[in-house]
């Protein structure tokens, strides 16, 4: 029986998975469909590689089948490899963003404020943000009324006393160009912002009988 170096040759393609190699006659016409699957990729694109299909004698097949095959398959079996690799990597990523959404989530709880002392706290310098927004605005009147109350935070009040008294004297001068005199409503606290509004002249200067 003669030797046939055919799957010497089949070796020798650098290629992982396993080839379906059918041969359909048809007289002296040979059909020859070549398929190459890899079970190891899960991407189903790989579904969509159509097979190598070659015609001819069985004397032109012989002479040409390997040249034609060997390096499509070994084309393919590298597409294989790479698209399971990527498939991999997606995971790989999706548990890694997964972990760190974890992590986030637990870092934003831990920042949030848990204790009474911490949310009173916490809504202390949001109410001074406001006040420091209204005096950057200029507008020293609408965030010396903002400073809240001692009563409210107690623990803050002479830091709330120096900012009223820092507010107060940066009020623009009467229409008689006056000063206006700052310990007239340094340490005066509104109750409301109606109450305020009471307290100010038709100037809009605080008046200050009412305020001593």
């Amino acid at each position: 029986m003669p030797v046939t170096n055919f799957f010497a040759h089949i070796a020798a393609i650098p290629f992982e998975g396993f080839l379906n190699i059918t041969v359909k006659k048809d007289g002296e016409q040979l059909t020859t469909s070549v398929l190459l699957q890899n079970d190891g990729c899960g991407d189903v694109a790989k579904n969509h590689i159509p097979p190598l299909i070659l015609k001819g004698s069985a004397k032109e097949l012989c002479e040409g089948f390997f040249d034609a095959v060997s390096a499509p398959l070994a084309e393919t079996s590298k597409l294989l490899v790479n698209m399971e690799a990527y498939l991999k990597g997606q995971e790989t990523a999706k548990k890694n963003a997964a972990m760190e959404k974890k992590k986030t989530e637990k870092a934003d709880k831990s920042d949030k404020p848990t204790t009474p002392e911490e949310i009173k706290e916490m809504k202390y310098r949001g109410i001074m943000a406001e006040v420091d927004k209204l005096e950057a605005a200029g507008k020293y009147r609408e965030a010396w009324i903002k400073v809240p109350k001692t009563s409210e935070f107690p623990e803050k009040s002479e830091e709330m006393q120096k900012r009223r008294a820092s507010l107060s004297a940066q009020f623009s001068p009467d229409l008689f160009g006056a000063e206006q005199p700052t310990t007239a409503i340094t340490n005066v606290e509104p109750k409301t912002e109606q109450d305020v509004t009471d307290h100010i002249d038709a100037e809009g200067i605080p008046d200050e009988g009412q305020g001593q």
